[in-house]
């Protein structure tokens, strides 16, 4: 299986199924000379395990990360750094009953008509699992890129159609610093009460919520992205789109730009600098050091309690009921997980533009 590594400089090669003995990530293009201690990988892990939240699932995974090789004496060295965090609460029982059966909205197919087999646990490869290796990675790609000035920060927009208010935060200067305050990572506490309401309602009723996630990136300087097929949006774009649950990204004003007039859109300039951010930070492929704006639009986790109808592998019709540990939403824990996407984007054109890489 091939499409299992980022980046061109800054590269992250995940592996690991989701019922399998561990999950990884080696990392090779880091910069010696980073302190990096594994409590602050752990750190970024312990925000995508499950929460108190009526959306998490009660796989209680302890996603404990070891670091194998690439860091001496609280240093990184320069060569591959290799993370592990191992598998201790799978139950690959709950699957039996469907390992020949094609879930709906999950891989299962595709997966088979692509390899002739496919891992049943819990989905393999495809599984949400996989992103744990995804956050450790991140973790170390936040190094770089704070070491360059920059500092992101993903937060809920919305679950099942409650967002967040826009205007109450922008009256809010502080409004970032509570986005950790409540298991939805929701900036909004009015709007994270609704949401949970909401996910609860949901859970009883045996089925699944989406969500949408907003990403900010601060002192992002100018000039990083390439003009054509590099553009810097593009590799964010597919950065995120690699998320299994994630169905589109906008970017600034994203699909509302399609509805409005070139003098709405544009974003003029004065002495001292843009006045406003319509573009979301980036032009023509190239960041203009104002904040990077991004959404990520995320589709209701498949797994759902409620009959579906479906095919097995003979082609013969079935009916199934998915049973297990399932989220109700893949948010709050796929806030942290577009935070390392975004990361690992950043850094590797971070450390390409250093070394002059077009």
């Amino acid at each position: 299986m091939s499409g299992n590594t980022w980046g061109t400089l800054f590269c992250t090669t995940t592996w690991g199924e989701s019922h399998g003995p561990a999950l990884g990530a080696v990392i090779d293009g880091c910069p010696a000379g980073i302190e990096l201690a594994v409590e602050e990988i752990q750190r970024e892990l312990d925000r995508r395990r499950p929460s108190a939240s009526a959306a998490s699932t009660s796989r209680a995974e302890k996603d404990r990360v070891e670091i194998l090789s690439g860091v001496f004496e609280g240093q990184t060295t320069g060569t591959p750094i290799s993370l592990l965090v191992a598998n201790a609460d799978a139950q690959s029982s709950h699957y039996e009953d469907l390992k020949d059966v094609f879930r709906p909205g999950h891989g299962d197919y595709t997966y088979w008509k692509k390899y002739g087999m496919r891992d049943w646990r819990g989905g393999g490869r495809a599984s949400g699992r996989e992103t744990v290796a995804r956050v450790a990675a991140g973790a170390v790609a936040r190094k770089v890129v704070r070491a360059a000035g920059m500092e992101v920060t993903a937060y809920t927009h919305s679950i099942g159609g409650i967002e967040i208010s826009s205007k109450a935060l922008k009256q809010d200067p502080h409004w970032l610093e509570k986005v950790r305050e409540n298991s939805l990572y929701c900036p909004d506490s009015q709007a994270s009460a609704a949401m949970e309401e909401r996910l609860s309602a949901v859970r009883k009723e045996g089925d699944t919520l989406g969500g949408v996630v907003e990403i900010l990136v601060r002192g992002c300087p100018a000039g990083l992205g390439e003009p054509v097929f590099d553009k810097m949006d593009a590799d964010l774009a597919k950065a995120l789109m690699s998320i299994g649950t994630v169905k589109a990204v906008e970017v600034g004003d994203g699909c509302e730009v399609a509805s409005k007039k070139g003098s709405e859109v544009n974003d003029p300039m004065d002495a001292e600098g843009f006045v406003k951010n319509s573009a979301g930070g980036i032009l023509a492929g190239i960041t203009t050091g104002q904040d990077i704006v991004l959404r990520v639009y995320c589709k209701p986790i498949p797994s759902i309690a409620l009959p579906q109808q479906t095919v097995d592998e003979s082609g013969r019709q079935r009916s199934i009921q998915v049973v297990g540990r399932h989220d109700v939403c893949v948010i709050p824990r796929i806030v942290p997980v577009c935070e390392a996407m975004v990361l690992l984007a950043l850094a590797d054109h971070w450390l390409r533009r250093k070394a002059g890489v077009r």
